[in-house]
């Protein structure tokens, strides 16, 4: 009976151990692809870490192996330091083809002293112009930060340190397409667009500061194609009373731009979602 308990012991945290590799499986050679810029995008620390870069020649970017479907992604991002005025760090899940769904993060970088704006937006069938864009309360350069989004049919929600930011909500039933249907990969590059991210295309990219570098680690997915996630909290997550507090304390101090309030832009009417 002994050798038969210790064995089943044994087997159990074999098991869950099993089940904690595939929950933290962020091993970037087998979880992503280097897909353009040469020797400028790098993995090193036996997979544990990603860099990419960008220089007067080319920048540089990675794409996840899998297609997701509905879940939870996290990844911890340090961002380029320094005067990165007219490079944008671009971190998002989309699909392909001309009616392509997209989630996206994306950090306008800025002169040294002043804040990236982040920069959020969500693509349905095709179709963007759903822009939410943001300060950060903290500075993104100087350590590694969480950046996540909640994926199911019910909202998308962003998270950055784990604090939501943004929640777009299924409105299907006021005929805003919702992207429900198409796996997505995750994407991430490092470019410049000096002729319109940093007020307006204004401030050019200083080259005498490149490479410009930012660095990656931690990746993690929580999707239903993982049987221990298959009932997981991402799928019904709703915010809680502390959530929706932080939620409307980022939107009320940090949020500078939301298309559901640009009047000028939308002359004839806010979009469907926004009255919602």
């Amino acid at each position: 009976m002994g050798y038969s308990y210790n064995r089943f012991l044994i087997c159990s945290l074999l098991i869950t151990l099993s089940s904690c590799m595939v929950a933290f499986g962020g091993n970037f050679y087998q979880d992503f692809d280097l897909t353009w810029g040469g020797n400028r995008a790098k993995i090193f620390n036996r997979g544990q870490l990603l860099s990419l870069s960008l220089d007067k020649v080319s920048g540089s970017g990675f794409q996840s192996k899998k297609e997701y479907l509905f879940g939870r992604i996290d990844m911890q991002l340090k961002l380029v330091a320094g005067n990165s005025a007219g490079t944008v760090t671009a971190y998002y899940l989309s699909s392909q083809g001309p009616t392509h769904d997209e989630i996206d993060f994306e950090f306008l970088g800025n002169v040294t002293g002043e804040p990236y704006i982040l920069h959020t937006n969500v693509y349905a069938q095709g179709k963007g112009g759903r822009e939410q864009q943001f300060y950060l309360w903290f500075d993104p350069t100087k350590n590694f930060h969480t950046y996540s989004i909640t994926w199911n049919p019910q909202h998308i929600i962003f998270f950055v340190d784990n604090t939501p930011i943004r929640v777009f909500k299924n409105a299907e039933s006021l005929g805003v397409p919702y992207p429900k249907h198409q796996p997505m990969k995750i994407y991430s590059s490092l470019w410049n667009a000096d002729d319109w991210a940093t007020r307006g295309g204004l401030i050019k990219t200083d080259w005498s500061k490149a490479p410009f570098t930012a660095y990656y680690r931690n990746f993690i997915a929580q999707t239903s194609t993982n049987s221990k996630f298959s009932s997981g909290e991402w799928q019904n997550q709703e915010l809680d009373a502390y959530s929706r507090r932080r939620l409307r304390w980022v939107q009320k101090n940090f949020m500078i731009y939301n298309y559901c309030t640009d009047f000028k832009r939308f002359s004839q009417g806010l979009p469907p979602e926004c009255k919602h």
